[in-house]
């Protein structure tokens, strides 16, 4: 019976996939960086993305803050100009794939009188491009987080869909704005 409990733990460990460890920094928002928009808590929204790509893989992807920025496989740099809303380019972090990811906090200035819009649009900002760093492509799709604007399509309605689901800031952590076609491209890349 011991044998057999045994042969079938080490069945089931091998057949288990082993979690894609992803740690992450961003920078402060202080100095140069405040030009940007930036807030001191928009940390914490990109904290929630990652939370939410970690959910929605069951767990088979993990997200930890790192202890050294230079160590960390995704680190977020707050942008002043360019790019709509950000922007992520890969690299390669102590042997293994990473990403920079650039976020552009005040994308657009209709959220002035809504801060809760503005925090929704940086959070799905921080989902799309962490997105990109996992490994995918921009959709044709309006309803998924990797939608791209490049295919045109009604920006402010793209962004009120998702905050009419927010009550308050801390709603955001609930929601990952995934569609069924996001957890698709998922699962599809998971099982690679």
């Amino acid at each position: 019976m011991a044998v057999r409990t045994a042969i079938l733990c080490l069945m089931l460990a091998t057949s288990l996939r082993a979690a894609d460890a992803w740690t992450w920094w961003v920078d402060d928002c202080s100095g140069p960086a405040l030009a940007s928009g930036c807030h001191n808590d928009d940390a914490e929204l990109a904290r929630w993305a990652f939370e939410a790509w970690q959910r929605e893989s069951g767990n088979q992807i993990t997200f930890t803050k790192s202890a050294i920025r230079e160590h960390a496989r995704l680190t977020v740099h707050w942008l002043t100009e360019a790019s709509l809303y950000g922007e992520t380019r890969r690299v390669t972090v102590d042997g293994k794939p990473g990403a920079e990811i650039y976020i552009l906090p005040e994308g657009t200035s209709t959220h002035a009188k809504d801060p809760l819009l503005r925090d929704a649009i940086v959070f799905l900002t921080f989902v799309h491009e962490t997105g990109h760093a996992l490994g995918l492509a921009h959709t044709a799709n309006f309803e998924d987080i990797m939608y791209t604007f490049q295919f045109g399509g009604d920006i402010p309605a793209y962004f009120d869909r998702y905050r009419r689901l927010l009550s308050q800031r801390s709603d955001i952590a609930l929601h990952s704005g995934l569609s069924e076609g996001d957890r698709r491209a998922l699962r599809a890349i998971l099982v690679h």
